[in-house]
């Protein structure tokens, strides 16, 4: 499939304790056209910021340190603001983590959709009322012609998560960016909203990148995963691989803490992965889940692990796949 997103390299700092700290550390990732990625992680791994950065929106006082961001052969990070603000919307839709505090209450559900598509595609009021119409039915809102004219408190949460996803896909993005589209939903809306945005990528040829810290989420939706701790990327792999033969010990520390229906649990619970992640101010020497890995050997806490290839479509960043690991303990 033809590339469409190119992260290359991308650094993200914040000034913490009067020291500029990157909280993202030279992150790479692509994503295809048509392709639905998921990146997953810890809570205060990256993952949400990383996000923002493809837009550039990372809040202030932060900033994009480092790298280079491609839609397309357009370079993103050298953009004028008009000419960004044009992308957002218009080429990147993002639907954000809580659709309550990201629509605005006084205005109508038509009207927030309907605003995009009067700035980037210049409809009139009505005509622009018309087409969030046909989006909440797209979305598979109930009464769209009714539903229209109410407002986000009128909606449960599962309606707005839809609201939100019709405002982002109004001017036909080619990448759909979905922050935890699924947080503090019940399990069968969630499943809604899964098999929706598959359903939007089958038939609009989106390429869809998910923000989650859920691996059943990503089991159940993506084609590839990206495994990310303590701002950087761990593990690549395509999901099915991902699944069979997690090479990275955080991913299968964090597979391992999945309750998998029909396997009992173990006596004294689920297992955990001990510690926590680290702040990003002071991080560890060399591998930065050395402190809490069951597998580390003693170069671990000296050096950074390159991301070793491990087949055509499966990296991990472990010094238990580098050719010479033997030589190492």
């Amino acid at each position: 499939m033809p590339r469409l997103l190119t992260v290359d390299g991308l650094t993200i700092s914040f000034p913490i304790d009067g020291k500029d700290v990157p909280v993202v550390r030279e992150v790479s990732f692509a994503v295809d056209r048509g392709e639905f990625v998921g990146l997953v992680g810890e809570s205060g791994c990256g993952k949400s910021v990383s996000a923002l950065a493809v837009l550039r929106l990372v809040p202030e006082p932060g900033r994009i340190a480092g790298g280079s961001i491609r839609l397309d052969d357009q370079e993103l990070l050298t953009l004028p603001g008009d000419a960004m603000r044009r992308v957002r919307g218009a080429r990147i839709g993002m639907v954000f983590q809580e659709p309550m505090t990201s629509l605005n209450p006084v205005f109508t559900i038509g009207f927030q959709i309907g605003e995009s598509l009067r700035v980037h595609q210049k409809l009139s009021r009505r005509a622009a009322r018309e087409a969030a119409i046909g989006l909440l039915d797209r979305v598979a809102i109930p009464s769209p012609g009714q539903r229209v004219d109410d407002y986000p408190h009128q909606l449960s949460g599962g309606q707005r998560q839809r609201a939100m996803i019709a405002m982002a896909l109004a001017c036909g993005p080619d990448l759909l960016i979905a922050d935890e589209p699924t947080t503090a939903l019940d399990v069968t809306v969630q499943a809604q909203i899964l098999e929706l945005l598959d359903r939007l990528r089958d038939e609009l040829g989106l390429a869809v990148l998910l923000i989650t810290h859920d691996l059943a989420v990503v089991a159940e939706t993506c084609d590839r995963a990206l495994v990310m701790y303590a701002g950087r990327i761990v593990e690549e792999s395509s999901v099915e691989r991902l699944f069979e033969a997690p090479s990275h010990p955080y991913t299968r520390g964090l597979l391992g803490a999945v309750p998998l229906l029909g396997r009992p649990a173990p006596r004294g619970g689920l297992p955990t992965i001990p510690g926590r992640v680290p702040d990003a101010a002071s991080l560890p020497e060399g591998c930065a889940f050395h402190p809490r890995c069951a597998e580390v050997m003693e170069i671990c806490s000296r050096e950074l692990p390159a991301a070793y290839a491990l087949g055509s479509d499966h990296r991990a960043s472990c010094f238990l796949h580098a050719p010479d690991q033997g030589d190492r303990s």
